[in-house]
C-alpha cells in the first residue's frame, strides 16, 4: 500500500501470549506460560524475518495490556451488552446486540438457543473474562482471579492504539467467525460507534495438494518453515503466494513450487539479458522502442488496476510476465552487429519498473539483488527485554518500603516508638542499597555496550545506540 499507493501504513500485531494451549503445553514443560509463550513468538518472529516478512510497526502482548483489557470490560458491563455470573466469569450478551450482531458472517441470535452445562445465558454468549482454574496463571479483577477472553485482547489492544475505528483487519479466513465478528460487537459496544473496522481482509487457506484440509499443526499436516527454506527460498514461496488471490484456498505441492521457481528463472534471465543489451554485451536487431514505452505504460496501469481491485496480485504478475515476454521478443541476439542505434534507456526503464515491483513485493533480482540476514538480533532483543524487565523489577523491590517501615500515620505514637520505626526505615534502606547500586552498575555496563536503559515511572525501556555496536566490534579486533 505504502509503495503502490502512497498510503502511511501503521500496523499492529497482537501477540497471544496467554491461552489454554499456552497454559497446557507450559504445565507439560514445567515452565512458566510467559516463558513459552516468548520462546515461541521468537521462533515466529525468526520465521517470519526468513521469509523477509517486515515487522508491525508495533507488537502488543496480551499480558502487557490486562488492566486496559479489564476496564474494557467493565465499561461493555456499564452499556448494558454483558453480564458477570456467580462463577465469576463475564459474557457478552449477543441477544442484546441484536440483529447488529452477523454483519460479516450473517449470524444472528436466536431467542431459543439455550445454553446447556455452562453459565452462560444463550449458547452465543462468549467470554469476556474466564474465572481462574487451579494452578493456571491469573490476574485480580473486579470478577475475582481469572484471565482474558479470546475475543477481548484483540479489540482492547487494536483499541488502544487505533481508538473507535480501524481502517483494515486481517486475519484467515476461518476467523470471520466467531473471532472478527465478537470482535466488531465488543468495539462498537465499547465505543458505542455504528462501524469499527472499515474492512476485513481474510486469507484463504493452504491446502496439501490432494486434501480438503488446511495445513495446520493439529492436523499434523504441515511443513515448518524452517525446513521449507531448506529446500526452497522465500522469493520463490512468495512468487508462489502471488499466483494467486491472498482471499482464495491455495494448493501447495512440489510442482506449484517448481512453477514459481520456473518464473522467477524467466524473470532473472530477461534482467540479466536487458542489462548485458544496455551494456552493450548483447548485441540485437534494431528495437521497436515505441512498442515497448507502450507496453511499459500499460503495464503500469494494469498492475495498478490489480492491486486496486482487493490486491488482485495473480493479474499484476501476469501484467509483468506479459511484458517480459514482449521484451525478450526484441532482445534476440544476432551474431555481427550491424552498428545500429541501442535503445537502452527504454529497457533500463523496464528493468528498473521491474525490479521496484518485485521490491516493493520483498523479492530481488539481478545485479541489485540482496540477502537479509541479522536473525539474531531479534533473539538478543529479547534478551535485553527479559534483563531489563528483571532489572526493573529488583528496582522496585528495593525502592518500595513495607508500610510497617514507612509513613503510616504516627499519631499517638511515643518519641520512641517514632525513634525505632524511623530506625526500621534506615536500616531497610541500608539492606536494599546494594540492590540499587547493582541496578546502577548493570545500566552503566549496558551503556558501555551502547545499550542505554532509562528508569521511568511507569518502568524502564532501553534503546541501542545507533553505530556504537560497530564501534564495539572494531575496537575488539584491535
Amino acid at each position: 500500500m505504502t509503495s503502490f499507493f502512497g498510503i502511511e501504513v501503521i500496523m499492529v500485531m497482537g501477540i497471544t501470549d496467554i491461552d489454554d494451549k499456552i497454559i497446557k503445553r507450559a504445565n507439560e514443560m514445567n515452565i512458566s506460560p510467559a516463558a513459552l509463550a516468548r520462546i515461541y513468538e521468537e521462533d515466529f518472529k525468526q520465521d517470519m524475518a526468513a521469509l523477509k516478512v517486515l515487522p508491525p510497526t508495533v507488537y502488543m502482548r496480551v499480558t502487557d495490556n490486562i488492566p486496559q483489557i479489564i476496564s474494557f470490560i467493565k465499561k461493555i458491563i456499564a452499556s448494558g451488552q454483558a453480564y458477570t455470573t456467580s462463577q465469576g466469569n463475564v459474557y457478552f450478551d449477543v441477544k442484546s446486540w441484536g440483529k447488529r450482531y452477523g454483519v460479516l458472517t450473517t449470524i444472528y441470535p436466536d431467542t431459543h438457543d439455550e445454553a446447556v452445562d455452562t453459565d452462560k445465558r444463550y449458547g452465543k454468549d462468549f467470554a469476556l473474562w474466564k474465572a481462574a482454574k487451579p494452578q493456571e496463571m491469573s490476574w485480580t479483577s473486579p470478577w475475582g482471579e481469572g484471565r482474558p477472553g479470546w475475543h477481548i485482547e484483540c479489540s482492547t489492544m487494536s483499541s488502544a492504539v487505533f481508538g473507535n475505528q480501524l481502517d483494515i483487519h486481517t486475519g484467515g479466513i476461518d476467523l470471520a467467525f466467531p473471532h472478527h465478528e465478537n470482535e466488531i460487537a465488543q468495539c462498537e459496544a465499547y465505543h458505542q460507534c455504528e462501524q469499527w473496522g472499515n474492512y476485513f481482509l481474510h486469507s484463504g487457506h493452504l491446502h496439501v495438494k490432494g486434501s480438503q484440509e488446511k495445513m495446520s499443526k493439529s492436523l499434523k499436516n504441515f511443513i515448518t518453515i524452517k525446513d521449507f527454506l531448506k529446500k526452497f527460498s522465500s522469493d520463490q514461496f512468495r512468487m508462489f503466494c502471488l499466483r494467486s488471490r491472498y482471499s482464495s484456498a491455495v494448493e501447495f505441492s512440489d510442482e506449484s513450487m517448481e512453477d514459481a521457481k520456473h518464473l522467477l528463472q524467466a524473470i532473472s534471465s530477461f534482467v540479466t539479458d536487458a542489462h548485458a543489451y544496455i551494456k552493450g554485451q548483447l548485441v540485437c536487431d534494431p528495437v521497436r522502442e515505441d512498442i515497448l514505452w507502450e507496453r511499459l505504460a500499460n503495464t503500469k496501469g494494469t498492475v495498478k488496476a490489480a492491486f486496486a481491485d482487493d490486491f488482485d496480485t495473480s493479474r499484476a504478475v501476469a501484467a509483468i510476465m506479459d511484458l517480459i515476454h514482449h521484451g525478450n521478443r526484441q532482445l534476440k541476439a544476432v551474431t555481427k552487429d550491424a552498428g545500429s542505434p541501442r535503445s537502452s534507456v527504454v529497457y533500463g526503464s523496464i528493468i528498473s519498473y521491474i525490479e521496484g515491483f518485485f521490491n516493493a513485493l520483498g523479492m530481488s533480482f539481478g545485479e541489485r539483488q540482496v540477502a537479509l540476514g541479522g536473525g539474531n538480533s531479534a533473539m538478543l532483543s529479547n534478551v535485553i527485554d527479559e534483563l531489563v524487565r528483571f532489572r526493573a523489577k529488583v528496582r522496585q523491590y528495593a525502592l518500595a518500603l513495607p508500610e510497617a517501615a514507612g509513613a503510616t500515620s504516627m499519631e499517638g505514637a511515643t518519641e520512641a516508638e517514632r525513634r525505632e520505626k524511623k530506625e526500621k526505615r534506615q536500616q531497610l534502606m541500608r539492606e536494599r542499597k546494594p540492590l540499587l547500586e547493582a541496578c546502577d552498575s548493570l545500566r552503566g555496563d549496558l551503556a558501555a555496550f551502547g545499550i542505554h536503559i532509562k528508569d521511568r515511572a511507569a518502568g524502564s525501556t532501553w534503546e541501542i545506540e545507533e553505530g556504537r555496536q560497530a564501534e564495539q566490534q572494531t575496537e575488539k579486533k584491535r
